[in-house]
This record gives C-alpha cells, structure tokens and sequence, in this order.
C-alpha cells in the first residue's frame, strides 16, 4: 500500500524565495556569460556606456554575488526538514530514501553539467549527505554545528598553521588548467566539444573552486541551518517567525556594515598572500552570510504587504518548479552565449547581457506560469519525485 502523506498546503512565502534566488542566479549568470568569461573590447564602446557596465557588474555581484546560491542552500535545508518530518509521523526514517534522493541529484547534475560547467547540484548531492547525519540531532546540536560550518574553520586552520610555521602556504588546486579546457569547448561551434570539456572538466572545476572560496563547508552549514528554521516553523506565518525575522534582520544589518567596511580597508591596505587565503576569504564569506540573512529577512517581513506580494508573484511559478528552472536557465544561457548556439557571449559586455538576463527571466516566468496552470509540478520535480519514492511501500 502506498504510505506517501498527503502534502500540507504549501508556504507561498517559500516558493516565492526560491524564485527570486533563481532571479539572482540568472541575471549574474547573464553578465558572466555562464561561467564564459569572454567580452567585447572597452575601446568598442563609448565611455558613458564602460560607466554603466562597470556599475552594473559591481551592483549586481554586491546585490547577489554568493547570495543566490546561499538562499537556494538554506531553502535546501527546509525542504528537507519537510520531507523527513511527513515520515517521522508515518512511523519512518526518511533519511536512507533521501540518500537515493542525492543520487538522483547527481543524475540532474550530470544532465545539467553538460550545458553548464558552473553548476552546484553535484556539490548538494555530495554535501546533502551532511543532513542524513545529522538528522535525529536536536535543535541545539543543529544550530551549534551550522554555527561551525559557517565559522569557515578549513581558513582558520590554514591560517594557524601559518601562525605555527610562517612557510606555510595553502595548498594550491589545479582548478585554472581546467577552465582552460573548459572555454575550449565554450569556444567551439560543435555542442559535442561542448559536452566533452564540461563533462570532463566541469564537475572537477566547480568542485575545486567551491572548496577554494569555502563555499563547501558554508553549504553545508546553511543545509543544517535551513534544517533547524524547518523544525522550528520559523518560515510559517506566525508571531514567532515574525518577532524572529525581525531580529535577524536587525543582527544582519548590525554585522554586515562593520564586515564590510573591514573588509574594503583591508583589502586596499594589505597585500599579503597568505591573509588572501584565508583571513580575507573567511571575512568575505562572513559578509556573505549576513547579506544574504538580510535579504531573507527583509523578503519575508516584506511578503506581509499586499503590494509587494503582487510584484513578486511571478517569482512564485521559478520556485515551485526550482529545478526544472535551474536547467533551463543552464540551457538556454549557454545557447545564447556560447558559441554551438547563437555565440553573442564574445559581443556583449555587462549592459546588454543584463537586459538580456532580463529579458531571458521574464521569458522563462511566463513559461512557468504556463505550465503550473496545466500540471501541479515541474517536469523535472514530477520526475525526482516519482523516482524518490519509486518502490516505496
């Protein structure tokens, strides 16, 4: 007999999240060409217009840099908290089937690999397997293990081991060589050498450069982190959440300002490689991380006024259909940009390829929009869900 429970309505404040990470992601995507980055020469354009794309490159990277991926990575937690719940009150583990979930991740990763050399979802496939662990841990261990994630302890070790040893150098990963290959096949006009170069080189390099900026144990930090807001229902509407948001906001606010300006001064101040690699890169993904608490935060106490739930709603249709949106983007992204397809990568600077990570969201908004109202998932999600509970009893 099947035992699937039967799903709670959903939380619109969550898709509608999910789909403005999505909105970040692509238009950051747009002006890096998908991880191709191959532009116009300045001297081609008017000065007013090199202004513009500058101010836009930082805008964007400030606004969204590492932030997009940090929401879907939270939210990655709370659909996990969901899902290990319903089959709690059903008397099951759910954390052997969500083992199999992975898998069937790194299947999409590696479909979604081909077109993108830059994709995460192998690394949540890899890092997912942090939630199985701690998955009977209770609310304090959780919180206590995302706050040492999050801590990025690899920097700080690399760090004292130079404090103990003043030769030390942190280790350097092959991860340029491969990029190298990589815009090969970006280059090329054949899809095939595409294919090749992003399969063979891609995961290596996205992984590598992951590890490099401490984006993988940040991830798995912001996995549990998201696992404990679940068990807390600090995502349903309530006077709890509330009075919580609010004061994440507040704490987000009061930590990024300082981290920031300590890290513009000391950026301009110091140039020595060893606090590069791990002092600095450490104070970064700190203000990362409470950017990205403030644009949760403030998205969700702004998603209580009736004006701003309706200029968001199209955000709603990206999130419910998440991973479906995320492969698109990767194909649709790379024909536009790279060079099997319609190769404009190599004639656009900052300006236009914004615009046109506009025009692309907006395209893939109503395409969404399209489908929910015919199907209750997206084609993808229909499928990780059949398989997830393929010969469940």
């Amino acid at each position: 007999m099947n035992s699937i429970p039967v799903k709670k309505p959903r939380i619109e404040v969550v898709d509608a999240l999910r789909g403005f990470a999505i909105m970040a992601i692509m238009l950051l995507h747009s002006i890096e060409h998908f991880n191709f980055y191959v532009f116009p020469d300045k001297s081609t354009q008017p000065d007013w217009l090199n202004t513009i794309d500058d101010g836009i490159w930082d805008t964007l990277f400030f606004l969204f840099g590492g932030k997009g991926y940090a929401i879907f990575a939270i939210l990655f937690g709370f659909t996990f908290s969901l899902m290990y719940t319903k089959q709690l009150k059903l008397g099951k583990d759910f954390g052997y089937r969500f083992l199999w979930r992975m898998l069937l991740l790194a299947g999409f990763a590696f479909i979604n690999g081909m077109f993108f050399p830059g994709e995460v979802l192998l690394m949540y496939a890899i890092v997912g397997v942090t939630l199985f662990i701690v998955r009977h841990w209770g609310n304090k261990a959780l919180l206590i293990a995302s706050f040492i994630l999050l801590l990025q302890p690899v920097e700080w070790i690399h760090y004292m081991m130079y404090v103990l040893d003043n030769t030390y150098t942190v280790p350097r990963t092959n991860m340029g060589s491969y990029w190298g290959f990589i815009s090969e096949g970006q280059l090329s006009h054949s899809f095939l050498d595409l294919v090749k170069s992003n399969t063979l080189y891609g995961h290596k390099a996205s992984l590598l450069w992951a590890y490099s900026v401490g984006r993988l144990l940040q991830t798995a930090g912001l996995f549990i982190f998201g696992y404990w807001l679940g068990k807390k229902q600090l995502f349903v509407n309530s006077e709890k959440s509330l009075k919580f948001w609010k004061k994440v906001l507040t704490a987000s606010i009061l930590t990024f300002i300082p981290l920031y300006i300590l890290e513009t001064n000391i950026k301009s101040t110091i140039d020595i490689q060893i606090y590069k690699d791990t002092l600095f890169k450490a104070i970064d993904m700190y203000g990362n991380l409470a950017f990205t608490l403030f644009l949760i935060s403030a998205f969700i106490l702004f998603y209580r006024v009736d004006f701003f739930i309706k200029i968001t709603n199209g955000l709603r249709y990206c999130g419910k259909m998440s991973l479906t949106a995320y492969v698109f983007q990767s194909i649709i992204g790379g024909f536009v940009f790279y060079g099997y397809g319609l190769a404009l990568g190599p004639s656009l600077r900052h300006t236009k390829s914004f615009l046109l990570g506009i025009l692309l969201f907006t395209f893939q908004v109503y395409i969404y929009r399209f489908w929910l109202k015919k199907f209750n998932q997206g084609p993808l999600e229909k499928l990780w869900h059949k398989l997830t509970w393929i010969n469940y009893k």
